[in-house]
Parts: structure tokens; C-alpha cells; sequence
């Protein structure tokens, strides 16, 4: 999907904005209101706070909407050292780590540090989430029965595949974290829901075969 980037600039960093790939978190708007603000144009003014918080915050946009370039020497924004995925309340996917979407085709569609994915099976930009579970009704605590793998010192990359007409496919090392925080369940293959309809919530239980789920990436 070709996206379309809007570009703010100061003297010691850019920061760039994907309004498809917003789902209004206001992680940036509550983080740094005197940079972030939709009531004024341009909404984003990166002159009106210091780089490292600018980053700071940018870092916390769950959707990938926003990123972020120093100019003045300052690290450029990295992956987290542990790829993880949370299933939100009612809502979407939180992946954030060093993490690779990948076309059904085998094609790579992207290169992510953080996106928010659809698994209502709605949205209208898959693979990401559109807010479209809201005007469905979606509902789904996020819970997550923990396993017993051990924990990694460190995470090799993912590879995020959503597969044509089915779920998510997820290949590397991840944790899959309940939305309370309190259960994560570890490993290196497994297939998430995103037709929404799963008794097995986040896993897959094939239910996208027998209600007809179809995609369109």
C-alpha cells in the first residue's frame, strides 16, 4: 500500500506522520502537547520542544503513524530489544521489536519498529487496524494464558505474515503479552486470529474458514 507521509521539519529533527496509519492513541498529543496539537496548523511543530523529547514521545505512537530523523547527531530511533505482541482490550494488535510484515505473496511490505494490526477482520487497510472495531462492536479482553518458555536475553527479528484469507502467521522470536500485563506467552511460531471470529482469542482456531473470511492486501 502506497501511504502518503506528511514531513515536519526543525533545525534538529523531522518528523514524519502516516494518517492512514493513525488510530488516534494520543499517545503524542497527551505526551507533548506544545509539539502535538490538532487544533492548530500545522499540527505538528517540532520547533516547540527539544529533540530527545520529541523522540521520547514519537516512541510511544503504538500505530507507527509517527517516526522520526535526527539532524543534529542524536540517535535515530531502534527497535526494542524484545519483540512484542499485545492484543488490546476491544481493539487491535500492539506489535512493536524489530519486526518484518510481510505480503501474502511472499513479497515484503514493510520493515516496522511498532504497528498497530487489525484483528476484528474489518478494517478497511489491512493488514493495519482502521479503527473499524469500534464500529463493529468487537469485543475481546486480551487475555492470554502464559506459558513456561524461557525468557531470551535477546530477540532475533519477526516476521509477521498475514496470510491470504486466514490469520497472522508469526515466525521469530516474540511474547505475546496479556493486555493486563500479567501472563505472556513465549515462542518462535503461531498463528494469531484476525477474522475476529476465534473461540481461541489471540490464537487461531480455523473459525476464518467457516465464516468465509476474505482479505484483500
Amino acid at each position: 500500500m502506497d501511504e502518503r507521509v506528511r514531513y515536519y521539519s526543525s533545525e534538529d529533527i523531522d518528523v514524519t506522520f502516516s494518517p492512514q496509519r493513525c488510530i488516534h492513541a494520543a499517545e503524542c498529543l497527551r505526551g507533548l502537547p506544545d509539539v502535538f496539537d490538532n487544533g492548530r496548523r500545522p499540527w505538528v511543530q517540532p520547533a516547540n520542544a527539544a529533540a530527545d523529547r520529541i523522540a521520547g514521545v514519537v516512541r510511544r505512537c503504538p500505530s507507527g503513524a509517527l517516526h522520526y530523523r535526527r539532524k543534529n547527531g542524536g540517535p535515530e530511533e531502534a527497535a526494542d530489544a524484545r519483540n512484542t505482541v499485545v492484543p488490546t482490550p476491544d481493539g487491535p494488535y500492539y506489535v512493536r521489536g524489530q519486526v518484518t510484515i510481510t505480503a501474502p505473496d511472499g513479497g515484503e511490505m514493510r520493515t516496522e519498529t511498532r504497528a498497530a494490526l487489525c484483528r476484528c477482520g474489518r478494517s478497511e487497510n489491512k493488514p493495519f487496524c482502521d479503527n473499524s472495531h469500534w464500529s463493529v462492536s468487537f469485543g475481546d479482553p486480551g487475555r492470554v494464558e502464559g506459558n513456561e518458555n524461557e525468557m531470551l536475553a535477546h530477540h532475533g527479528p519477526l516476521e509477521v505474515l498475514p496470510s491470504r484469507n486466514g490469520p497472522y502467521r508469526l515466525k521469530g522470536d516474540f511474547e505475546i503479552v496479556s493486555a493486563d500485563g500479567r501472563s505472556v506467552f513465549r515462542g518462535t511460531r503461531t498463528s494469531l486470529c484476525r477474522c475476529g471470529g476465534s473461540g481461541s482469542k489471540p490464537f487461531c482456531d480455523g473459525t476464518h474458514r467457516r465464516i468465509g473470511f476474505t482479505t484483500d492486501e
